[in-house]
């Protein structure tokens, strides 16, 4: 079965913090602390495990307004999502907004700028295995106070906050697997100072980005 409880938080940023590497307990974190109407919310994002199992993460910039326009039509606060293409929801593998296409300048062939569209969009789709810092340097680095962001998971069963801000897709058989879903992805968007919009995506190395419609990797 899917997650119990998604959706996504509106907000603004209040600060960014990072836990202790040598203080974490099961999973290293970089928390964001977002000002909502009626409270603060703590978002923690994972970006490192004791366990041996890689955390990969990519940023994707320049995102189309118009394929995020569900969610910037929502009031600042926590929104529940229907697991649906139209409600807004993230999918890492489905969601056209996060496989931006590059479009050409001014070039004759069309063949030709097609497989450069191909090429970037495949460089761009690199994930990045995480150290931790440098996971938290590339979201700090999208990241300004009084910003508004959008984050994407499920809500804490006691307290104000997000986490599950993941791909929540792909788990191989285990303790996880039972939460699969498609169009229940968590993640972190955030608007630039210069009015554009980024996104911060974060998985666990041995989730698959194939997939079938219950979420299940293929």
């Amino acid at each position: 079965m899917p997650l119990s409880s998604y959706g996504v938080l509106v907000g603004t940023l209040n600060r960014f913090q990072r836990e202790d590497q040598n203080n974490f307990g099961s999973w290293y974190h970089g928390k964001l602390y977002v000002n909502a109407p009626v409270g603060q919310y703590e978002c923690a994002v994972d970006v490192s495990t004791p366990t041996g199992i890689k955390v990969q993460y990519r940023v994707v910039q320049g995102l189309d307004t118009t394929l995020l326009a569900p969610i910037l039509a929502l009031a600042p606060g926590w929104h529940l999502l229907a697991s649906t293409s139209s409600s807004g929801a993230l999918d890492y593998i489905r969601s056209p907004l996060l496989h931006p296409r590059r479009g050409c300048l001014t070039v004759v062939y069309n063949a030709l700028i097609e497989a450069i569209n191909q090429l970037l969009q495949r460089l761009s789709e690199l994930w990045t295995d995480s150290s931790g810092d440098n996971a938290l340097d590339a979201m700090e680095s999208l990241l300004t106070v009084g910003g508004v962001v959008c984050v994407f998971g499920a809500p804490y069963t006691s307290g104000r906050g997000v986490h599950d801000i993941h791909l929540n897709q792909g788990d191989p058989p285990g303790q996880f697997q039972h939460l699969d879903g498609i169009w229940q992805d968590g993640g972190t968007i955030i608007q630039r100072p210069d009015g554009s919009w980024a996104a911060f995506l974060n998985k666990f190395e041995t989730q698959s980005l194939s997939t079938d419609n219950n979420g299940l990797p293929i």
